[in-house]
């Protein structure tokens, strides 16, 4: 940090505002207080060490160096005005929004407010499932206001920075935009694909029942929580809409490109993709085009993950991510791990296989 941190104050205790505290401790801050009008949320966040529960806002935020804001979407503007009424004139206030059109305004040009969102949302929810490292290496957007004082912006900046995160500087209306495209739009979408599936039967099949790993992959995000993504959908309507429109041309593109049998625009339009795949996969490995992805059919039984992640781990193969899906208690799920290089994934597979687990392994880029 620019300057150490004494104390901070967490104004909502779900999965961000806990995690928060936790992080924070982690980091040294010597005192974390909390409050959340919830109280049993605010009991379990206590419960878990992530903070010290305060019997009111006004005593939560009292004296704190730093007030992080995270309550849900449609509460941030109103939240984030109460508690810049209450806070003293030295405290910096800052929050955790998925967007900040709303919330700048609502600060109202206040010097002591930095608007915030780190960028590492989970499925879970709620402070049962917080974690300190839920912000490690997360990136984490900062949105200064053109009065913004540079000490202010200097505590929230370092404070991300402790916790983990990578603070990166951005217009409120460009964060807006900006996520419309890379979170906001993939979410509708993913709803749209997935009730488009589910609306009708194809000569009496069933789409969903003969769903393939395609359309598991990309809805895997769909269904997401009601309250949180409704709040995020209308509180970023405009950006979004702009977003569903550029969609929509890209879209007639593609439908003109098939009335013509165009194989020339399909094969330049998917090594686009391919390698605009390449490029975003780029920022999260050191080397994508050596991600080798393997998809492991596993029963649902007690301590299966356990072993095969031990198992890997014995033979020194690392796993760069993995994700799970459960299908029935009788057929059980897949089990989707990264590894880097094939020499590696050759190895898993093999070690896997000798375990009687059915492995299929691709490039991830080639896919």
């Amino acid at each position: 940090m620019a300057a150490p941190l004494r104390s901070l104050a967490v104004v909502g205790t779900g999965l961000i505002g806990a995690s928060a505290g936790l992080a924070a401790r982690r980091a040294g801050v010597a005192h974390v207080s909390g409050w959340d009008p919830d109280s049993e949320a605010l009991g379990v966040a206590a419960e878990r060490g992530a903070v010290d529960a305060a019997g009111s806002l006004a005593e939560a935020v009292g004296g704190a160096d730093l007030v992080l804001v995270a309550v849900p979407v449609a509460e941030l503007p109103a939240q984030v005005r109460a508690t810049l009424d209450l806070v003293a004139e030295a405290s910096t206030v800052t929050d955790v929004g998925s967007t900040k059109g709303p919330v700048c305004a609502a600060a109202g040009g206040d010097v002591r407010f930095v608007g915030g969102h780190p960028i590492c949302g989970a499925e879970t929810r709620g402070p049962a499932r917080a974690t300190a490292e839920l912000f490690d290496d997360a990136t984490w957007f900062l949105t200064p206001l053109a009065g913004t004082e540079p000490d202010r912006f200097r505590v929230v900046h370092g404070f991300v920075t402790a916790l983990g995160g990578r603070p990166v500087a951005i217009d409120p209306v460009a964060h807006d935009r900006l996520v419309s495209v890379t979170s906001h739009l993939p979410h509708a979408l993913a709803n749209l694909l997935l009730n488009q599936a589910g609306a009708a039967r194809v000569d009496g099949h069933d789409p969903l029942a003969a769903a393939g790993g395609s359309l598991r992959d990309m809805t895997r995000i769909a269904g997401a929580n009601p309250r949180i993504w409704v709040d995020i959908f209308l509180d970023n309507r405009e950006a979004l809409a702009a977003a569903l429109a550029e969609h929509r041309g890209r879209v007639e593109q593609l439908e003109a490109a098939l009335e013509r049998s165009d194989g020339g625009f399909l094969a330049r339009w998917i090594a686009e993709a391919g390698g605009n795949r390449l490029r975003m996969l780029g920022t999260a490995y050191e080397d994508p085009g050596a991600l080798q992805r393997l998809r492991i059919h596993i029963p649902d039984r007690p301590n299966v993950l356990a072993g095969i992640f031990q198992a890997l781990g014995a033979e020194r193969i690392n796993v760069e991510d993995f994700e799970m899906e459960h299908v029935s208690t009788e057929r059980g799920g897949t089990l989707t791990v990264l590894v880097g290089g094939e020499a590696e994934a050759a190895r898993a597979v093999a070690l896997l296989e000798a375990q009687g687990y059915g492995v299929v392994s691709a490039p991830v880029i080639d896919e």
